[in-house]
């Protein structure tokens, strides 16, 4: 991914929290010359190297894992808030008029080799660590323990576990932070007119930039 040094965030703790909280990735595969993407939810064991371990399963039936033994890299995209931006909204149009259209968006690459795990012990700790987070905001959270150990073993040999150890993340956050205050002011007042939720989280980026 070509980062401008603008837009390019390097803060390691920053690049994981986006991880975390847009945790559906798109994962691409290379197989001999063709590209295989998925789109699967990982987590991500921030405890692990630098960077982290991602974790996540696919269907058995999905042949992407029985090719990992020779794949050499992987990248998984993890997209955060997006919207397009007018030019409407600045207020330099009204001064000079020379602005153009663009698009704010938030996107985290991670780089690393994948393997495909089959081993029981491994999968049932990642599906409790997986169900576990993603439960968490549930006012009655459900656990994997709550299903019959009959029904949890007979659905986990359906699928196949995928560890990626991050070896490198890269992270672009273009919110509009090389614009003026008042460009600035008026990109947060068009997104929040538009009340959408990819417009709200925007605006929030946004507004991090205004001094």
């Amino acid at each position: 991914m070509n980062v401008s040094n603008q837009f390019k965030e390097t803060d390691i703790g920053i690049l994981q929290e986006l991880v975390k909280s847009n945790s559906l990735g798109t994962w691409i595969t290379s197989k001999e010359d063709e590209l295989e993407v998925n789109h699967i939810p990982f987590i991500l064991d921030a405890t692990q190297g630098k960077y982290g371990v991602l974790r996540g399963h696919v269907s058995i039936a999905n042949p992407v894992w029985k090719s990992l033994p020779t794949a050499k890299q992987s990248i998984v995209v993890f997209q955060g808030p997006q919207a397009y931006i007018t030019p409407s909204w600045y207020s330099s149009k009204q001064e000079h008029g020379n602005v153009v259209p663009t698009w704010n968006y938030i996107v985290v690459h991670a780089h690393g080799r994948p393997s495909a795990i089959r081993d029981e012990a491994w999968m049932l700790d990642h599906l409790s660590a997986l169900t576990d987070y993603h439960e968490s905001t549930q006012v009655q959270p459900w656990k994997v323990s709550d299903a019959s150990a009959k029904y949890i073993n007979k659905m986990q040999k359906a699928i196949v576990g995928i560890e990626i150890p991050i070896e490198s993340l890269v992270g672009t956050w273009k919110t509009s932070q090389n614009k003026n205050q008042s460009d600035k002011a008026g990109v947060i007042e068009g997104l929040k007119a538009n009340d959408d939720f990819e417009s709200l989280a925007m605006a929030s980026q946004v507004a991090q930039h205004l001094s």
